[in-house]
């Protein structure tokens, strides 16, 4: 079996300096969470999403999986969703892809990997829909341009889902966005594809 006690002993060092810092801190939490934020966003191990946006537990609610995608027929991306908006009623939700993404680049490349292929057919449908303007850039932009356009897709995605159609149809303020960030500056980047209701989608999908 391998050693985690290292795991351990770094998770007593962290909850030691929070208590420290702030002795009501796991008071709160064993409260109740009030995220306003749900993130959306990709199983990469350098993009933690609390980090990123320097935020605390308990202050954002996420969701991640490989590529950042939001399938009409993942009910575990639609559960978190539908808790999200409709039990802890968060005010935005933000789908955050990032530069270099290996699932766009495997489903670029269209190379076979097994399993995980039926999962990447999202943005293989991405990539086929804009290849023409993708393959027109130079290598080392082609990458990056897709997986843009795969956070564009998977914002959409979410408007679509019956989740936020029926908040909207409610009156709910709840604001999807399109997010990026770029691991090698440490950046989040606005991709201005954000959606407060079916007026927004309707533009977006012009």
């Amino acid at each position: 079996m391998t050693d985690l006690n290292n795991l351990i002993e770094a998770n007593r060092d962290w909850a030691a300096r929070a208590k420290a810092a702030d002795p009501e801190f796991f008071t709160r939490l064993v409260g109740q969470q009030r995220p306003e934020y749900l993130w959306i966003g990709c199983s990469d191990s350098r993009v933690p999403a609390n980090q990123i946006v320097g935020l605390l537990p308990g202050e954002i609610f996420v969701h991640r999986n490989v590529g950042n995608l939001v399938h009409q027929t993942d009910l575990n991306c639609l559960a978190v969703l539908q808790f999200a908006v409709e039990v802890l009623q968060v005010k935005h939700v933000m789908v955050v892809g990032h530069y270099g993404c290996g699932a766009v680049k495997a489903a670029m490349e269209g190379k076979p990997l097994g399993l995980i292929d039926n999962w990447l057919r999202n943005i293989e449908t991405v990539y086929h829909r804009c290849q023409h303007e993708v393959d027109a850039l130079p290598d080392p932009q082609r990458l990056d341009a897709l997986c843009e356009h795969n956070v564009r897709a998977q914002v959409r995605a979410v408007c679509e889902t019956t989740v936020m159609r029926a908040a909207w149809a409610r009156g709910q303020n709840v604001t999807v966005h399109g997010w990026i960030y770029g691991i090698a500056d440490g950046l989040v980047n606005d991709l201005h594809v954000s959606c407060a209701g079916p007026d927004d989608f309707a533009k977006l999908s012009d």
